[in-house]
């Protein structure tokens, strides 16, 4: 067998891959690509978008001139035929989902809208139920800065920020946080509340409301491209186990030789 790969004083054989694919668990990527093999073959790029792609590539890769190109190449392991089919995959993969998803991402925005909003919120957070109905007594009274507290009282993180968070999506913060910051004005104090281990005083200072523009769009065309993939992943790959011999076909002389 003839030696695909050098690794350091390392040589793997054609025969060693399959096992060291197995053994390094590279089977599932295998088989996820050769399903997306078969989603895009239908897919074709035009001249132009096959040139725009090509160019994209060496511009985001800075390969200016052929020295450079045959270094990556040589890195990689890879001929100019196989990087070129490598980049266009990626492109018909993109019009793929364009195809497939554009249609939905209205419908899926709309429904996702709440996790995607952003907001922004001073947090103070002690085990200490006491110091924090004092601290929201004293910012009530303007008796203290909330910002400054914080830095003084806050048992988190956020202390170091004067309290300040985000801006956030409303799917990162906690259950109970999300639902004061989506119920109360910005600007506004909320009571001290109980999260966990945690006192709580919290106001909310900005609520950012999501627009579907293109950041969005690609971000959720790859939610339901993602949702799709694992879907074919569970119903459409299966792995052959290796072949176990049965009692019958083991030899007994083999047997007691090692016993």
């Amino acid at each position: 067998m003839s030696v695909v790969l050098t690794v350091g004083d390392r040589q793997v054989r054609e025969d060693e891959l399959y096992p060291l694919m197995v053994e390094y668990q590279l089977l599932p990527h295998l088989a996820r690509e050769i399903l997306l093999d078969q989603a895009i073959a239908h897919i074709q790029l035009t001249p132009e978008e096959q040139q725009q792609n090509l160019a994209l590539f060496y511009q985001q890769t800075q390969i200016t001139n052929e020295e450079q190109r045959q270094a990556w190449l040589k890195q990689s392991g890879m001929t100019l035929e196989q990087l070129e089919t490598s980049i266009l995959r990626t492109a018909r993969l993109e019009k793929f989902k364009h195809q497939t998803w554009d249609d939905q991402l209205e419908g899926y925005f709309l429904n996702s809208k709440d996790k995607l909003d952003q907001v922004i919120y001073s947090l103070i957070r002690s085990r200490d139920s006491g110091i924090v109905q004092e601290l929201y007594f004293r910012i009530q009274e303007g008796e203290g800065d909330f910002s400054a507290l914080a830095r003084q009282y806050s048992e988190g993180p956020e202390a170091q920020n004067g309290g300040l968070i985000g801006p956030v999506e409303l799917n990162v913060p906690h259950p109970q946080i999300v639902q004061l910051l989506k119920s109360t004005p910005a600007g506004k104090l909320c009571l001290p509340i109980a999260v966990g281990e945690w006192w709580i005083l919290l106001r909310l200072e900005k609520y950012i409301s999501s627009q579907l523009d293109d950041n969005i769009r690609q971000r959720l065309r790859n939610d339901l491209f993602q949702t799709w993939l694992s879907q074919q992943i569970q119903t459409k790959i299966q792995f052959a186990l290796p072949s176990i011999p049965k009692a019958s076909q083991i030899d007994p002389d083999l047997v007691t030789a090692q016993e």
